[in-house]
């Protein structure tokens, strides 16, 4: 028996949102295989540089403009995330004082939402930094604190 289901028609499922999301951590990620092809200390002609500049760009183009905007656009035109659409949480534990629950101020979907952007804009700011940072550290060898042992086990130390 065959099953067709349309993954897209799902709630909470975006093709602009998930598409622009994967391009980016893609994009992202893609700098680690061309870093361990390119030797070390090469210097970049003209072209590379600006070549370089221009996926740069690009790259952080769609990681922290286009995947917030499709996000704000998927919670606000398909999930309804609206100031009038309150967050009450599991068990109504977020629940406000004000609707007669315990939780001190009201919460919103579009308080939900904006977290979230604040979030993708955190993480995509981590992975350039860790990208950055194993780009200047790659192939680096970390120097050994192991000192040279006799044949008891002592180490072998000169002294100053």
């Amino acid at each position: 028996m065959l099953l067709a289901i349309d993954i897209s028609t799902w709630p909470g499922v975006n093709q602009a949102f998930l598409v622009s999301f994967a391009l980016a951590l893609g994009l992202t990620f893609a700098a680690v295989p061309y870093g361990k092809r390119r030797p070390i200390g090469t210097p970049f002609t003209w072209g590379e540089a600006m070549l370089g500049s221009v996926y740069a760009f690009a790259t952080m183009f769609i990681a922290y403009g286009v995947v917030p905007d499709r996000w704000i656009q998927h919670a606000d035109k398909n999930l309804h995330w609206t100031k009038q659409k309150l967050l009450y949480g599991p068990f109504d534990i977020l629940q406000a004082k004000a609707q007669g629950g315990h939780f001190p101020f009201t919460v919103s979907y579009q308080e939900l939402r904006d977290i979230i952007v604040v979030l993708i804009h955190v993480v995509f700011f981590g992975l350039q930094i860790w990208v950055w940072h194993w780009w200047q550290t790659r192939n680096k060898k970390v120097a050994s604190t192991e000192v040279a042992t006799s044949t008891y086990g002592r180490p072998l130390v000169k002294k100053a």
